[in-house]
């Protein structure tokens, strides 16, 4: 299989500015606020003020997600758009889903049960939330839910996961003013120059097989 040369990217020219507004775009799509404006002010990059309004409402939703705190991040979600959980349940589910474990990990399993059954059990419509749903109550039967098959929902990956999912659904529902000032779609635009990569790459190497380049990897990209 054939290798590629990083030299062979030597010649290429970067725009210093492009770097830094996929750089920007990243900090602003994640909420890093504070590097963000250390960001704009190290570079005298000018950027509308507007922005920075609206991402301190998007940080306070992600990190009560991030943190565990479901229905705090649910209630600012509502104030926000009393519409966004209604048309996407899915993330509406996992959301009640993070409360339920945080009250499993908190041992107090009668009102995580109390709770599964008022809020998450009229989601067991859709056959995928039904499986779900029986993971969640299977963490009820182990004195140590973090050994339990289904440990992976007590993990910060999982709230991670499902904080992303949010962030990304409050800034489709606001592209015009939480996203147009930083150049952000549901995705940021570092993110879409690695997906664009990984399909490139992953078609070339289709189409030309063993003459044609790896498949990409960002691990093995950012070890060269």
């Amino acid at each position: 299989m054939m290798d590629f040369d990083p030299r062979v990217y030597e010649n290429v020219a970067i725009n210093d500015n492009d770097v830094r507004n996929i750089v920007l775009s990243y900090l602003v799509h994640n909420c890093f606020k504070e590097t963000a404006e250390a960001l704009l002010t190290g570079t005298g990059m000018q950027q509308s003020v507007d922005y920075l309004s609206d991402l301190d409402k998007r940080k306070a939703i992600f990190h009560f997600a991030l943190e565990g705190d479901a229905l705090r991040a649910i209630e600012l979600t509502e104030q926000l758009s009393p519409a966004l959980l209604e048309q996407n349940e899915d993330l509406h589910f996992d959301l009640l889903g993070l409360h339920f474990v945080e009250l499993v990990c908190s041992k107090k399993c009668t009102e995580a049960l109390e709770f599964a059954q008022a809020k998450l059990t009229p989601f067991g419509k859709i056959q995928k939330n039904v499986e779900k749903l029986e993971d969640f109550m299977a963490l009820l039967a182990y004195e140590e839910p973090e050994k339990s098959p289904m440990f992976h929902l007590l993990g910060s990956e999982y709230r991670q996961s499902i904080a992303d999912n949010l962030n990304r659904a409050v800034l489709a529902l606001f592209p015009w003013t939480m996203a147009a000032h930083a150049n952000l779609p549901a995705y940021s635009s570092m993110e879409r120059l690695i997906q664009q990569a990984t399909v490139t790459r992953h078609y070339l190497h289709q189409e030309l097989g063993k003459d044609g380049p790896p498949p990409f990897s960002l691990q093995a990209f950012l070890k060269s």
